[in-house]
């Protein structure tokens, strides 16, 4: 069995970083207390960062991001500055048993969809200034089906898209293509588009509010893997690009479960893409049997280790899984991940920094056991 030298590497990791004290302190200084500027705030993104990129080297990791130190959310903060989206804050809602839930955001499409500007090539370049020589700087982005599923035709102006084929799907695939093309540009050969939706469609209590919102819940996920493949044509050659499949990681909690069965011959073997990072942590992902549509040549990066608690995982109980993961798809086209980021909203997850640490290292190191 071979290590990778391109992405995804067999030990690698979804993006998202718990936030250091100092950064969260800034923060607030500077959206609530309006007490320092834009400039400040970023001059202390930039000292975490090169302190996360340093964290990430020093565990071994291939693949390097800035941790998403400069995002509130992992989505919102991307997809408003496309032209023509607009988006509400997500607000907290405390459930029945005390727990907290993030009621999901309202992203609408007031206009055309179009790239207003270069939204992460800033980002990626101070990222890129950090890592080490044969490290590989990653770029997460959200799926470009958040645009549809969280409001369906009803959240897409009917002005501006009096039908949504062809017209939205392309707008949205050419604004997405224009990014990628500015990163690579910038020397970006790596990025993961993070989607919940469907994962989501898993889950037979959202397939109801797709239904609800008049969707079918069987054809969304092959009308996604078009739109994803309008994007994957105008990737630049010689980029990765992945996805990851999320149910929703809010200070430890989840939003979606289920067997990946009813999306997943859509997702691996009519969407375009290079990799697929998918959450297999619990039992509420099912078994590995999905896996059986993988074709040559594409890679899945297998989620067992969890990010929302410090408890760690076996060893050897991972390399089980693993196993029985191969029974499905080639062991060479496998790799292995934490299910999730840390810390896909500025929040966190409920776990330690120190958890966050030995859950890595015991990736890097059953990876290296396993395919050497």
């Amino acid at each position: 069995m071979t290590a990778r030298t391109t992405p995804p590497f067999r030990a690698d990791h979804v993006g998202s970083f718990l936030r250091p004290s100092y950064l969260l302190e800034a923060r607030e200084q500077f959206f609530v207390k309006k007490s320092i500027g834009a400039a400040q705030l970023r001059a202390v993104e930039d000292k975490a960062i090169t302190e996360i990129v340093k964290f990430q080297q020093d565990v071994g990791l291939q693949s390097i991001t800035d941790g998403e130190f400069r995002r509130t959310y992992f989505h919102i903060d991307f997809l408003e500055q496309l032209g023509g989206v607009k988006t509400d804050i997500p607000v907290t809602v405390k459930k029945p048993d005390g727990t907290e839930e993030l009621a999901p955001p309202v992203i609408r499409v007031i206009d055309k969809v179009r790239h207003a500007k270069d939204i992460q090539k800033a980002d990626f370049e101070y990222l890129k200034s950090q890592v080490a020589a044969g490290t590989t700087p990653k770029v997460t982005i959200p799926s470009p089906t958040m645009l549809h599923f969280r409001g369906g035709r009803a959240g897409i102006s009917r002005e501006a898209y009096p039908e949504l084929e062809p017209d939205f799907y392309d707008d949205v695939a050419k604004a997405y293509g224009d990014e990628l093309q500015s990163l690579f540009d910038a020397g970006c050969r790596y990025v993961q588009m993070d989607d919940t939706n469907l994962a989501y469609l898993c889950d037979e209590k959202m397939r109801e509010a797709a239904r609800a919102r008049g969707d079918d819940p069987n054809e969304l996920p092959h009308r996604y893997a078009k739109f994803i493949n309008k994007v994957v044509a105008r990737k630049p050659k010689g980029m990765t690009l992945a996805m990851h499949l999320c149910r929703g990681n809010f200070k430890s909690t989840f939003a979606a479960q289920g067997n990946y069965e009813p999306v997943a011959e859509a997702l691996l073997k009519e969407m375009d893409l290079d990799a697929y990072f998918m959450e297999y942590d619990d039992d509420r992902s099912g078994d590995f049997r999905p896996l059986r549509f993988l074709p040559k040549g594409k890679i899945v990066v297998l989620g067992l280790v969890t990010t929302k608690f410090g408890q760690l995982e076996k060893k050897d109980d991972l390399k089980r899984r693993i196993d029985e993961a191969s029974k499905h798809a080639p062991l060479e086209q496998l790799c292995l991940s934490p299910q999730c980021g840390f810390s896909s909203t500025v929040h966190g997850n409920n776990i330690a920094v120190e958890d966050q640490r030995r859950k890595l290292a015991l990736v890097v190191e059953t990876a290296r056991e396993v395919w050497g």
